[in-house]
């Protein structure tokens, strides 16, 4: 066991350092200049040339690449050619109204998933099952923007039960958390559907029915532990996902995370913050999909003998 996460860390890091070099690279790669942006449109070539020189551009690639990884090293992921402050303030100022919405989209995915998931595999063929999936395909078939806007027509400005946009109380996170959630609920459910059906068909299962064990024990005691890997895999993703940054969800409903940060940043050739986000980004999928990867080494410990 202890093999197999010192591998997956290592495998980690090395991922970490291939997602900054893509990372530095695509940024690199995109048209117009920071500078360019930055100056007022009558700005002179002298002009664009100097504010260039100050932020590095004009140093080799190689070089630039060089001075980032130093930067990185001290904890130093450059400065904000918009908002002209140190990048990581900036996320973590954005960053606990999009952990606030992850966590939330999370819980209720999973509250909604799991017990629908089992319960339609251990019920396969009958009515139950079908509504279900019936509740997991309206889900997939709904893009986030579509429900987003059908909640707060809905809620907010029919009922006027829910605020429509901004962050604030528990009361603002309701419609962006069912926003997310839906749609991930719907995709765990039929993970874990499918999970719980392959398991079923497992030969131990069959042996264990043929025991005269009870079809309750053999569903939460034998088939429920192997059905859930999927589940916690697709979990982790979809966690870290949200983490990354719901743009679309946050942009719906005037949520300032760092969904919005991206875009704006994006828009604004903001080279440092993009790099940042990126990293991060990768950072935290990561370290989900290694504490993932544990926690499915523990419930199967076959896991890790790959």
């Amino acid at each position: 066991m202890l093999r197999y996460i010192v591998k997956r860390f290592f495998q980690s890091i090395i991922v970490i350092f291939l997602v900054s070099l893509f990372a530095f690279t695509l940024v690199r790669m995109a048209p117009g200049s920071p500078a360019l942006l930055m100056l007022a449109e009558f700005a002179t070539d002298e002009q664009v040339a100097a504010l260039e020189a100050k932020m590095g551009l004009d140093k080799p690639i190689i070089e630039q690449f060089w001075i980032y990884l130093k930067g990185l090293s001290r904890g130093d992921l450059g400065t904000s050619t918009i908002y002209q402050q140190p990048v990581l303030r900036i996320i973590l100022a954005r960053l606990p109204v999009t952990v606030e919405l992850a966590l939330g989209t999370v819980l209720v995915g999973s509250l909604l998933a799991i017990p629908l998931g089992i319960y339609a595999g251990a019920n396969r063929g009958k009515i139950i099952e079908f509504f279900c999936m019936l509740f997991a395909l309206l889900g997939q078939s709904m893009s986030s923007m579509w429900l987003g806007v059908l909640l707060i027509y809905v809620f907010s400005v029919r009922l006027g039960w829910l605020p429509a946009i901004g962050a604030g109380g528990i009361e603002f996170l309701i419609l962006p958390v069912l926003t997310m959630g839906y749609p991930m609920a719907a995709s765990l459910t039929r993970v874990a559907r499918s999970g719980m059906v392959d398991t079923l068909s497992e030969d131990y299962i069959t042996a264990t029915r043929a025991k005269g064990i009870s079809k309750f024990e053999v569903y939460t005691k034998y088939a429920l532990r192997n059905a859930l890997i999927p589940v916690v895999t697709m979990l982790g993703l979809n966690l870290g996902i949200s983490l990354s940054g719901a743009v679309v969800v946050e942009a719906v409903f005037s949520r300032a995370g760092v969904g919005q940060l991206m875009n704006q940043s994006v828009n604004g050739r903001d080279y440092a913050m993009v790099q940042a986000m990126l990293l991060i980004s990768a950072f935290l999928f990561t370290f989900i999909n290694f504490i993932v990867d544990i926690v499915n080494s523990f419930i199967d410990p076959r896991l890790s003998l790959n």
